[in-house]
């Protein structure tokens, strides 16, 4: 993107704003990993124990500090994502209650917009001890290790089982819905799409 995309505008307000609304909108608590003081009046941070590993060590981070069992993780670079997806994402994990809630459009696994059990901590901080921070395999040997499945939701396969009455966005496509904004373009399409048009 060529510039930080957290306090990258996007109707009028930072993708940072927008994702912890969505958030919000749960009722949770958000907070932002990271190491970024400045994103500190828009939520509390939490700091990497395992700086320059990625999204896994902050994963990881939000893990060994949480009191919940159960802890949803959003990227700040979704912004087509309904929050009516991520409410019935907490639902099922709350039914399920499976070491990890995972979403796939396609075949892409999209393990950063994930529900992870606090039980997968010990596993994920071996794997960063040992230098990888590949997160779905992290995800993957954890959840083994402590006898838990995981639950791989295909977004498409479960939008075609539900009926119009069931609590699931009908935004479509689905497949912007993780669309991740990498670069210009990417913004100014996502912009496109959301602006209404005039028939």
């Amino acid at each position: 993107m060529g510039r930080d995309k957290a306090l990258l505008e996007w109707q009028g307000r930072p993708l940072i704003e927008h994702a912890l609304d969505k958030l919000r909108r749960l009722g949770a608590h958000p907070r932002i990993l990271g190491t970024r003081p400045d994103l500190e009046r828009f939520a509390p941070i939490i700091h990497d124990n395992f700086p320059g590993l990625g999204p896994l060590g902050g994963i990881e981070a939000a893990l060994s500090v949480t009191e919940t069992q159960l802890n949803l993780f959003l990227p700040v670079d979704l912004p087509l994502l309904p929050h009516e997806f991520l409410r019935w994402m907490v639902s099922r994990a709350g039914l399920t209650e499976a070491a990890a809630t995972i979403p796939r459009i396609g075949d892409r696994l999209q393990p950063l917009c994930a529900i992870y059990h606090r039980r997968l901590l010990s596993g994920i901080r071996t794997s960063l001890q040992r230098g990888d921070a590949k997160v779905t395999r992290a995800i993957e040997e954890s959840a083994r290790d402590v006898g838990m499945r995981i639950d791989y939701i295909d977004v498409e396969a479960v939008d075609a089982a539900l009926d119009d009455s069931a609590a699931w966005p009908r935004h479509r496509p689905m497949r912007r819905w993780f669309q991740n904004l990498n670069t210009p373009d990417d913004l100014a399409q996502s912009i496109l799409e959301q602006t209404p048009r005039i028939h």
